[in-house]
C-alpha cells in the first residue's frame, strides 16, 4: 500500500472541516494508502510569542529560533496542536498517534545554517522510519510535530514543509501540501491564474521575481527537494475544498503539481 505524507499548515489547521479528517481516515481504512501527517503551527506560535513579548524575524520564510523561541514553538506544536489534531482524527473514527520528532529520535536533525544566524533551525538528516512503519502496520495514522533532535540531544525547530519533505523522501510516498489556497497563483493580465504544474526552473524564476514569497518559498523548495530525494509526486492542494483530496487521490488534476522537468503550459 502506498504512503502519502500530508503537510497541514498552522494557518489552515483550524479551518479544516470534520469531513477532511474523515477523508483521511477513509483512505486508511479502505486501504487506498497509508497517511502520515506532518503539521506546522506558525500562527499560534506567533500569538504565543507576542503574548510573551518575544520578537523573532524570518529569513526566506524560516523563523530565526533562539532557545526562548524554541521552547515556545515546542510547547505550541508538540503540546497543543499535535494533540488537537490527533483528537480530530479520532473523532472521525480513526486511530492516531501524536509524535514529536524528538520521540525515539524520529527526526534526526542538523542545523540548516552552521553560521548560527538562524539559531536552532534544523533540517532532517535522517528519519527513524521503523516507528512510523510500526504505527501504520497496527492501523494507526502518525501525526508528527516538526521538532527534531541531533546526536547530542539538542532540539531544533524544523520548518513543517521541510520536515514533511524529509519524511516523504524516506517513505518514498506522495507529498501533499494542504493549504488554504487552491495552489500557486499568479496575476496575469489582471486575472488570477492557478498554475496546475510548475517546474523547478519556473519556481526559481517566480521566487526571484517575487511572485512566490514568504512562507510559500520553503513550501515549493521542499516540494522540489523531495522529488530529488525519491518522492514520487509533490502537490499543493486546497484543504478547504471539500473534494480536493479525494479528487487528487482519484488521479484528477487538482492544485499545483511540482515537477522536476520543464512544464510548457499553465
Amino acid at each position: 500500500m502506498d504512503t502519502i505524507i500530508l503537510k497541514i499548515g498552522g494557518s489552515v489547521f483550524e479551518k479544516l472541516s470534520a469531513s477532511f479528517y474523515k477523508t483521511v481516515v477513509d483512505l486508511k481504512q479502505s486501504k487506498v494508502c497509508h497517511p502520515i501527517i506532518v503539521h506546522g503551527g506558525g500562527p499560534e506560535i506567533n500569538q504565543a510569542l507576542k503574548q510573551a513579548n518575544v520578537e523573532t524575524p524570518f529569513v526566506d520564510g524560516l523563523r530565526v529560533t533562539t532557545e526562548e523561541v524554541l521552547k515556545i514553538a515546542e510547547m505550541v506544536m508538540s503540546g497543543s496542536i499535535n494533540k488537537r489534531m490527533v483528537a480530530k482524527i479520532q473523532q472521525a473514527g480513526g486511530t492516531a498517534f501524536g509524535l514529536s520528532g524528538v520521540d525515539g529520535s524520529l527526526l534526526q536533525t542538523e542545523p540548516v545554517d552552521h553560521s548560527g544566524k538562524l539559531g536552532f533551525v534544523g533540517q532532517v538528516k535522517k528519519v527513524n522510519d521503523a516507528w512510523l512503519k510500526l504505527i501504520m502496520d497496527q492501523g494507526g495514522i502518525p501525526v508528527i510535530s516538526p521538532i527534531g533532535v541531533d546526536e547530542s540531544a539538542t532540539r531544533y525547530n524544523i520548518n513543517g514543509d521541510m520536515a514533511a519533505a524529509g519524511v516523504a523522501s524516506v517513505m518514498k510516498g506522495k507529498l501533499i501540501f494542504i493549504s488554504d489556497i487552491p495552489g500557486v497563483m499568479e496575476t496575469i493580465q489582471d486575472k488570477k491564474v492557478i498554475h496546475s504544474k510548475l517546474s523547478k526552473t519556473q519556481i526559481d524564476s517566480m521566487i526571484s521575481s517575487g511572485v512566490i514569497y514568504g512562507g510559500m518559498i520553503p513550501k515549493v523548495r521542499s516540494a522540489v527537494n523531495a522529488l530529488s530525494g525519491g518522492v514520487t509526486e509533490s502537490v499543493i492542494i486546497n484543504g478547504l475544498s471539500p473534494n480536493d483530496l479525494k479528487d487528487y487521490m482519484k488521479g484528477q488534476v487538482v492544485g499545483t503539481k511540482i515537477m522536476m522537468g520543464e512544464v510548457q503550459h499553465v
